[in-house]
């Protein structure tokens, strides 16, 4: 009994104080890993084992002098005097100031500066962008082990997830910072896709696990760094393309209701918040790239001999209603569950002039940005999703959106679009192709960018839309 109240007393008591310690503490700019395995080994023991991979634990001295406090108060200060003049620059053009200087950040500028229907306000946007290149700076934790964290999905339905994770962490772009002090943003690299795969139980849709691997990360960082802690989250993202990305968000309240969570399933009924959350385009990649047959689409005055074209699974609330009314029930609208023997999915979106993409059981679909590679105008059939990157683009410049109750009567709403209408969405189509490619390395304003770009936004609190 004797032994039993003084583990109790280290564990509940001194453990504890001690974490406090080192998170009210000033630290250096410079920090090594934790390792998962270390930490909750000495808080709930060994049989986490099985859970987190084994890592050598780094250490480090939380003791700072004056010196060390000016410079990192220093730092602070310089940068929110930064964000305050990027603040000021959109403000100017917003204002209608055709003064201000868009002239481009990098030497190797690529020439393209935004314009044209496609986005709410151009200049406000190539402002805002041009801001973000100055001096946008992202900390990656390195703590967590491999493979759940610093890792993700490359070549499947959820692809964005692990794409955006290797990117920020190898790829040869100005954004990371070394320096957490530096930075405006700060980035949680796990994956919700890959603790899918390694810690759930198939067939059991009990996803507390992922929601304890979450906890147990904030747990992580706020403990040994001042940064979450100094604003409830407020200034972290995480990045998640799994439909259980936001159900595994609810491990921390604070990173739910206060952080920025970058979804794919960025449903307004299940909790997104718009004003603080990014919508992440969903991109399918067979084995990592995208089909050659959408890398170039047929030239624009080539027919598109079918109306509208959709292929998939019935699930969710609207795919049934669509197969019910259009299944197999003209040659000019093809609509299917199955496709046909020999009959190939992207040749018909090649040749269709509209690409239907209802929502399945959550509301984003890879469709809607395979659409954009077809040239194929998008008609989005969902209820309660936010578009990606609708700070900046106009959704119906480039796409027809169609509610659900309208779905008896699709074709005559389609066929009544004037060709002319019809020949400027596919324009738009063609503009936007752009902001939802995938490179390697990252270009400026592919997806990678805009991604980020709808992060900076909601660290500098603007909107442009």
């Amino acid at each position: 009994m004797l032994f039993l109240a003084l583990f109790t007393v280290i564990f509940t008591v001194v453990l504890p104080l001690h974490w406090m310690r080192s998170t009210t503490a000033v630290v250096e700019p410079s920090f090594n890993s934790v390792s998962f395995h270390d930490l909750l080994t000495n808080v709930y023991g060994a049989e986490n084992d099985h859970i987190f991979a084994v890592q050598p634990a780094g250490r480090h001295s939380n003791s700072t002098g004056p010196r060390e406090v000016r410079k990192v108060k220093n730092r602070e200060e310089k940068r929110e005097e930064g964000l305050a003049r990027a603040r000021s620059s959109i403000r100017k053009v917003a204002l209608g100031d055709h003064r201000s200087n868009l002239t481009p950040s990098t030497p190797h500028h690529d020439g393209y500066i935004p314009a044209g229907a496609v986005y709410h306000n151009p200049r406000l946007f190539y402002q805002s962008y041009l801001e973000m290149e100055k001096i946008f700076k992202v900390y990656v934790y390195p703590d967590g082990d491999l493979p759940i964290v610093h890792d993700g999905p490359c070549k499947d339905i959820y692809s964005i997830e692990g794409r955006f994770l290797h990117e920020m962490e190898h790829g040869v772009g100005k954004f990371r910072t070394n320096d957490p002090n530096a930075a405006h943003v700060y980035f949680l690299p796990f994956s919700v896709t890959w603790m899918v795969k390694y810690l759930y139980t198939p067939s059991s849709y009990d996803i507390t696990p992922l929601k304890h691997f979450v906890s147990d990360y904030v747990k992580v960082i706020s403990m040994r760094y001042p940064f979450w802690n100094r604003t409830r989250g407020a200034d972290h993202f995480m990045l998640a393309c799994h439909d259980w990305g936001p159900h595994a968000s609810k491990g921390n309240p604070f990173l739910y209701n206060n952080s920025i969570r970058v979804l794919c399933n960025a449903n307004t009924s299940e909790g997104f918040n718009p004003l603080k959350d990014v919508s992440l385009p969903e991109i399918h990649l067979f084995g990592g790239e995208v089909s050659p047959k959408l890398l170039s689409p047929p030239p624009d005055n080539a027919p598109r001999r079918y109306l509208a074209f959709f292929a998939g699974g019935m699930h969710g609330p609207i795919r049934p209603i669509l197969l019910h009314h259009w299944r197999n029930r003209d040659s000019d609208f093809r609509v299917y569950e199955y496709l046909p023997k020999g009959v190939d999915y992207y040749s018909l979106m090649l040749n269709s002039k509209f690409c239907l993409c209802p929502s399945g059981h959550e509301v984003a679909s890879p469709r809607i940005v395979e659409s954009i590679y077809a040239e194929c105008v998008p008609v989005i059939l969902s209820d309660y999703y936010v578009l990606p990157f609708s700070d900046v683009l106009r959704w119906e410049a480039f796409s027809v959106q169609v509610d659900v109750s309208d779905i008896p009567r699709l074709k005559e709403v389609l066929s009544a679009i004037p060709e002319s209408k019809y020949r400027n969405l596919k324009q738009g189509v063609r503009a936007v192709r752009k902001h939802f490619t995938l490179n390697q390395p990252a270009k400026r304003f592919d997806v990678f960018h805009m991604i980020l770009h709808s992060i900076w936004l909601r660290r500098l609190n603007i909107k442009l839309g």
